[in-house]
């Protein structure tokens, strides 16, 4: 059965919005050996190897592209589930139990980016997609 309209342009709404601002971050990381040496430095820290701070391009660049265009959508969102697992673990796992200084959760945001990819995998990219699925 065909999808209204509202639930397609809904679809695409989410993965404009989940996927275009998390590749705000990513491209914030081109070129920024701080932010590398950062991550690199948490992942020493849990006895990984520092080069693979380089995947946070997969998880903040290439899976945010793969939402925002609707190809291969569910598998950019798995990805971006997948990033911010270990960005929460890594960075923000003290504040899991946490609220912020106005009252939200400490970890709002990555919350935003993790369940609302995890909504991308189950509705899927929708009809305006390079390739729905």
């Amino acid at each position: 059965m065909d999808q209204p309209f509202y639930d397609n342009l809904g679809k695409l709404m989410l993965r404009l919005t989940v996927g275009g601002l998390m590749l705000f971050h990513g491209i914030s990381k081109i070129g920024n050996d701080a932010a590398l040496s950062w991550i690199s430095g948490h992942l020493a820290g849990v006895g990984l190897p520092g080069f693979l701070a380089y995947a946070v391009f997969i998880g903040e660049i290439i899976a945010p592209v793969m939402i925002v265009a609707g190809t291969a959508c569910r598998a950019g969102a798995v990805l971006l589930i997948v990033n911010m697992l270990v960005a929460i673990g890594l960075a923000h796992s003290d504040d899991i139990f946490s609220l912020g200084n106005t009252g939200g959760w400490e970890l709002e945001l990555q919350g935003f980016y993790l369940f609302g990819a995890a909504a991308i995998v189950l509705f899927g990219s929708g009809r305006y997609a390079f390739n729905p699925d």
